[in-house]
């Protein structure tokens, strides 16, 4: 459920993939995904994201938000938060029962998905707007704008008769209109005031190397593992020498559950020529130097070198051997300071990702 959720941050909602208008989040979205599994049973999952940060979680049978950072109030007072809470409660409620009872009118095949994406985006320069995107089985069905609701071009005549029923609720079109546009940018201004401190703080990424499995006799998976980073963006490349690789495979940017981010990019080279290679990593202000790829390293060369091999490292002594999530040390050009990482460094990224799974 939580990839689904990452789909309709980028998919279904306009600027899901972060739009570069703000250096910081200029988004605040609902996700409400109900599973119909049959004409008696559905389920519910919702949540809150900050662009791609979630602040929220809900709890499907009493309809309470869950606050998951200590700035996740905003500046509200109970009272609005209450209200908001049996905003969205009355909507798990009321769109299940629409979609329930115009199944067979609908032509709707049980099992199937409904999401319904609510929110609202800064933009700079431009009018920033809210919005409501519904999807049924994870392709857009309707959309809501100017109280009214409008059918998407690929939903055919499915579309069309959602938004004839839909657009006889005038009433409340009128109250959904004014949260999008009124209510939502408030809590998200109050979100982005609360949460500056951690929203904006500045953290050095950790980085490793491993070898994947092989892709073939006389070949090699190299892997540059990138985490606890933040800001999200990065710049993750291998190298050789001043050269990018174009062979370079970029991962998808994963979240931790402490707001910060995990990145891997592999690379398919022949083992004769994995020799100087290595990994480059340049992260906001900070810049992290090359990791070489090296089996072997001299042993003027061991603070910088990590070794990928499942051989002893022959820089480490007789008595240790070279694990295989190792940093030895990486520099930071931007102040001259060198980080040392060891397999703390996987043990935190594990952690960190099966807390974040246990929540969903």
């Amino acid at each position: 459920m939580l990839f689904l959720h990452l789909v309709l941050l980028t998919v279904l909602v306009p600027g899901g993939d972060s739009d570069d208008d703000l250096p910081g989040p200029n988004s605040f979205r609902i996700i409400l995904t109900t599973s119909f599994y049959n004409r008696s049973w559905t389920q519910s999952l919702g949540s809150g994201w900050l662009d791609e940060l979630q602040t929220h979680g809900w709890d499907s049978k009493t309809g309470a938000l869950h606050y998951l950072r200590p700035w996740s109030r905003g500046n509200f007072s109970q009272k609005e938060l209450t209200e908001q809470e049996r905003s969205l409660h009355a909507a798990s409620i009321v769109f299940p029962l629409i979609f329930q009872n115009n199944a067979n009118k609908w032509q709707l095949e049980y099992p199937f998905l409904v999401q319904l994406v609510k929110g609202c985006v800064l933009h700079v320069g431009e009018a920033s707007r809210g919005f409501l995107r519904v999807a049924y089985q994870g392709s857009d069905l309707v959309s809501f704008q100017n109280t009214s609701w409008w059918p998407s071009p690929k939903g055919g005549n499915r579309a069309q008769e959602v938004c004839k029923l839909l657009n006889q609720y005038h009433v409340v079109n009128v109250r959904i209109e004014a949260h999008i546009n009124e209510i939502c940018f408030r809590f998200l201004s109050g979100l982005l005031d609360a949460g500056k401190a951690d929203l904006q703080r500045q953290v050095r990424p950790e980085a490793w190397l491993s070898r994947g499995p092989s892709p073939g006799p006389g070949c090699l998976l190299l892997v540059c593992h990138v985490s606890g980073f933040h800001p999200k963006p990065v710049w993750v490349m291998w190298m050789r020498g001043e050269q990018e690789q174009p062979g370079t495979q970029r991962g998808d940017v994963l979240p931790h559950a402490d707001g910060t981010w995990y990145l891997q990019t592999s690379l398919d080279v022949e083992a004769r020529e994995a020799a100087g290679l290595s990994c480059r990593v340049r992260h906001s202000d900070f810049s992290v130097e090359n990791v070489p790829a090296a089996q072997t390293c001299k042993a003027d060369w061991c603070s910088r070198m990590c070794d990928v091999s499942h051989r002893q490292n022959p820089c480490a002594g007789k008595s240790q051997s070279g694990p295989r999530w190792r940093v030895v040390g990486l520099e930071f050009s931007g102040n001259e300071s060198t980080l040392y990482k060891s397999r703390k460094s996987k043990k935190k990224f594990m952690k960190s990702m099966r807390s974040h799974l246990r929540k969903f």
